[in-house]
């Protein structure tokens, strides 16, 4: 990939998780709907992990902090993982999405965690320079 679709990439990123991040606070109720009954403290934990989203994509565009930034993502991804197989099984109240949207968010999140170690983990390529 080159420098220039890297950065590219990066940003798009940047502004899927930033985005992602306010909406926990400007729009919560649609998360805290989906979070898991066994779970404590649903507003915290959703308001938490939006300021991890919004601190992850700003931090994956500082380049000092964007191993740590990319790590943390992904482990955020992970973490939210079990509230997106809540609304698989469960639904996800206050939403008209058919099932089979639901269990696609899945296997996205795998997309998204391989898409943040691509663009914020590896170091981009640079071009082969012919010898001369």
């Amino acid at each position: 990939m080159s420098i220039s679709a890297h950065r590219l990439w990066l940003g798009v990123l940047a502004l899927f998780f930033v985005g992602a991040g306010a909406n926990h606070f400007l729009n919560p109720e649609p998360y805290l709907a989906m979070m898991p009954p066994y779970l404590p403290w649903h507003g915290p934990l959703v308001m938490i992990s939006g300021v991890a989203e919004v601190l992850g994509g700003l931090g994956i565009l500082i380049p000092v902090t964007r191993r740590a930034a990319g790590f943390g993502l992904i482990l955020l991804l992970v973490a939210i993982f079990p509230a997106n197989l809540e609304v698989a099984l469960h639904g996800w109240p206050g939403t008209t999405l058919p099932g089979w949207v639901l269990w696609l968010r899945l296997p996205l999140q795998i997309v998204l965690i391989f898409w943040v170690d691509r663009i914020c983990l590896r170091r981009p390529s640079l071009p082969n320079q012919a010898a001369g």
